[in-house]
């Protein structure tokens, strides 16, 4: 055989081989979106009037009843608009519906309100907006947006993060922002849009930017809350939060900034942006452990170790938007580890027992916390969404 024969016959067998990896990832990403499917519907059927945030003994709590201002309110109502989305199932409709009136309540109290309200509203009003123009959810998503915007420091260009917790309003909270905040950007740029007011793209540049410069570190690590004077705009310094600790490297703030940036990319189609997402990107990618499974935090010590599922699922929703827009010779390292993670979450992390509520295992809020590895709401809806992505089933709505 020649030289030249030899070569085309091992381009050949490449091309079959990749063909043939390209098909068992589908036919993997099939099965388990039919796996979600025959879950989910039950899952919804049994829990037609709750709120969930997490599980007892496989059973759904209801933040409804007990917390309505909870930061995650949104998912539950989330997850069944994008499985009504890919199955036009009623049960779906009739839970994101009664989710999003239920969330009423949060948006007529001023202390509930907070830098979360894309989450809240984003995957309940816009989406339900989105999918049939209704003018209720306009509105109500609108009102979170001027919300979100009023919360903006034009000084320390930065949106203020949580009015004080215990409803005593002395200012101590008052230049606290976060990097969650990233992800609930896209309400105003849906905003910005919705009423061609320039007003909402410029608040969440400034927020972008501001984060950009001193949330992310240089090797690609973010921090998780910044201090700020919120008389003069001054850094001041940061703080832990729900990683381990100051200078720490908590996964799920990493995965907040993955897919935050990426989507203000979306919206702006700003380089820098894009930019940043690709290196925190980076950063985790090459900090991902031979498992696949996401700890708490990257800098966390050997013991105790603990995990969390969410980071491993927000981020790969985010590596496969940041895949769509980097050169071709860039997009199979983003898209190949978020599939490595999402394959190990389906194989050991969630629990396809159809009378248990919850999907995703062992996911933490936060390293400190009395309670570790448990089950949370948005584990599930990040999970969802990735799978839909794969399966071009998703109803985009950040």
């Amino acid at each position: 055989m020649s030289l030249e024969d030899e070569k085309t016959n091992y381009l050949g067998m490449m091309s079959v081989g990749k063909k043939g990896r390209i098909c068992m990832e589908r036919e993997w990403i099939s099965e388990v979106y039919d796996k979600i499917l025959a879950k989910e519907k039950k899952v919804a059927e049994r829990n037609r009037s709750k709120i969930p945030y997490t599980t007892k003994d496989g059973v759904f709590d209801d933040k409804g009843k007990t917390e309505i201002c909870w930061w995650t309110n949104g998912f539950w109502g989330g997850m069944m608009w994008q499985l009504y989305h890919a199955t036009k199932e009623p049960v779906y409709l009739e839970n994101a519906l009664r989710t999003e009136i239920r969330l009423d309540e949060n948006l007529m109290n001023r202390q509930g309100m907070d830098h979360d309200s894309g989450f809240k509203w984003m995957p309940t009003s816009v989406a339900h907006y989105h999918l049939t123009g209704d003018m209720a959810s306009r509105n109500r998503a609108l009102l979170a947006a001027d919300n979100l915007a009023g919360r903006f420091n034009p000084v320390g260009r930065f949106i203020r993060a949580w009015n004080n917790w215990d409803g005593n309003e002395d200012g101590s909270f008052a230049g606290r922002a976060i990097i969650d905040c990233m992800m609930n950007l896209p309400l105003l740029y849906w905003a910005g849009d919705e009423l061609h007011d320039p007003k909402f793209y410029h608040i969440a540049k400034m927020h972008a930017d501001t984060a950009m410069n001193y949330f992310i570190r240089e090797d690609g690590s973010a921090k998780h809350i910044i201090e700020f004077n919120a008389e003069t705009g001054e850094y001041l310094h940061s703080v832990g939060g729900q990683g381990y600790g100051h200078g720490s490297s908590w996964t799920r703030g990493q995965a907040w900034a993955v897919y935050g940036f990426i989507l203000s990319y979306i919206h702006t189609k700003q380089e820098r942006y894009l930019e940043t997402s690709k290196k925190v990107a980076d950063y985790f990618i090459a900090n991902i452990p031979e498992s696949k499974l996401i700890p708490v935090d990257f800098r966390q010590p050997e013991t105790p170790a603990y995990e969390d599922s969410t980071a491993a699922a927000i981020v790969s929703c985010g590596l496969l938007e940041l895949a769509k827009y980097v050169p071709e010779n860039e997009k199979s390292k983003y898209k190949d580890a978020a599939l490595e993670m999402l394959k190990a979450l389906a194989d050991k992390r969630c629990n396809w027992d159809e009378n248990v509520d919850n999907l995703v295992e062992k996911c933490t809020a936060a390293y400190h916390d009395p309670e570790h590895e448990f089950s949370i709401i948005y584990g599930d809806y990040y999970f969802i969404e990735a799978i839909w992505k794969l399966m071009d089933k998703e109803l985009f709505i950040w």
